[in-house]
């Protein structure tokens, strides 16, 4: 079975949610590092200078280790970590959002704002695009004409993609396979051509599909 990878964001979006004519406007982006998200931060309130609050959670590392949120002037309790929260319960990595709002004039008490930070939260991360980083190896498979047939056959059967195929005197393909599923693989190409694959062990690199199509980072 192959591991799991680590959730993230290829590309930040934004969502809005209107909640008894307050309006929650919820950025998100990527980051890598505590000062990343601050700049993103300080780039929001500076952007919806003359909104109430900007509410904002982020985080970072692989194991989530830096979290921090704020609630930035609303009750304590019912924007920033409730924001946080579905940045964990999503299990998104390396993240920000900053959530705006246009107070409407009405108050929505504390279950009623934790509940729309939570909504603007998710619409966010719905406009957002994301992916799961995996780590993988760049293999690339030597074969003669007679066994490419195979080969393509036992990749597609494994779910593996070919990124690249140079057809000169022999064949190479380029495929991007998990860590894990590197000496596997090998070994069921090695059977299913009869010995006559040959293997060149490239770069550990992580990787996520996109929409069907391997993206290198």
């Amino acid at each position: 079975m192959a591991a799991a990878g680590i959730k993230t964001l290829y590309q930040g979006g934004t969502g809005e949610i209107v909640e008894k004519k307050s309006r929650f406007i919820a950025n998100v982006q990527t980051i890598e590092t505590e000062e990343e998200a601050l700049a993103f931060i300080a780039a929001m309130k500076k952007k919806y200078w003359d909104a109430r609050h900007n509410c904002y959670a982020f985080v970072a590392g692989e194991k989530h280790q830096l979290q921090r949120c704020s609630d930035d002037g609303e009750p304590q309790g019912t924007a920033g970590r409730p924001m946080l929260d579905v940045l964990l319960r999503e299990d998104i990595h390396n993240a920000v959002v900053v959530v705006t709002r246009y107070f409407g004039g009405t108050l929505l008490g504390t279950g009623g704002l934790v509940r729309a930070y939570q909504r603007a939260a998710q619409e966010g991360l719905a406009a957002s695009v994301v992916v799961e980083k995996k780590k993988g190896e760049l293999l690339t498979i030597g074969t003669d004409y007679n066994g490419i047939g195979k080969i393509q056959y036992l990749l597609a059967q494994q779910g593996m993609t070919v990124l690249d195929a140079v057809y000169e005197a022999a064949v190479e393909l380029k495929v991007m396979v998990p860590l894990e599923e590197v000496e596997r693989l090998t070994d069921k190409l090695t059977e299913g051509t009869n010995g006559t694959a040959t293997f060149c062990h490239g770069d550990h690199r992580e990787y996520a599909v996109i929409q069907g199509e391997v993206k290198i980072f």
